[in-house]
C-alpha cells in the first residue's frame, strides 16, 4: 500500500476483497465443475492452521520456561510443539485470519484454468 492511503481505507479495501472472494467461492459451490471441493477446503484449512502455528511459536518462546525442579527435556519440547499445532488448528477452525478463504479461492482458480 502507498503512503496516501489511511489505515481505514486499507481496512475497507481488505474487507471488500474478502467479500469478493467469499462470493466467488459461493458461486463455485453451486457448480459441479470443481472437483474435490471438500479436499480443497480441507487443504486450505490445514494450510491456515500450519501458518497460525508457526506464527504462534515466537510468541511462546520466552513465556513457557520449564520448571527447574521437574520440567525440561525433549519430552517437554515435543509436547510444546504439539500444543502449538493444536492452538493453530483451533484458531483455524474458529475462522482464523482469513487465509483459508484466499487459499481456497486460489486453488479453485488454478483448477478452473487447468480445465480450460
Amino acid at each position: 500500500m502507498n503512503d496516501l492511503m489511511t489505515p481505514d481505507t486499507q481496512i475497507a479495501l481488505m474487507t471488500a476483497s474478502q467479500a469478493d472472494i467469499g462470493k466467488a467461492v459461493q458461486k463455485t459451490k453451486g457448480t459441479n465443475d470443481i472437483k474435490n471441493l471438500e479436499k480443497i477446503e480441507e487443504a486450505a484449512q490445514e494450510f491456515e492452521a500450519v501458518f497460525l502455528s508457526e506464527m504462534l511459536k515466537p510468541m511462546f518462546e520466552g513465556t513457557m520456561e520449564p520448571d527447574p525442579m521437574f520440567g525440561g527435556g525433549k519430552g517437554e519440547e515435543i509436547f510444546k510443539g504439539m500444543m502449538l499445532q493444536e492452538y493453530g488448528k483451533m484458531l483455524a477452525d474458529k475462522g482464523g485470519v482469513g487465509i483459508a478463504e484466499h487459499v481456497k479461492a486460489e486453488l479453485i482458480r488454478i483448477q478452473e484454468t487447468a480445465q480450460k
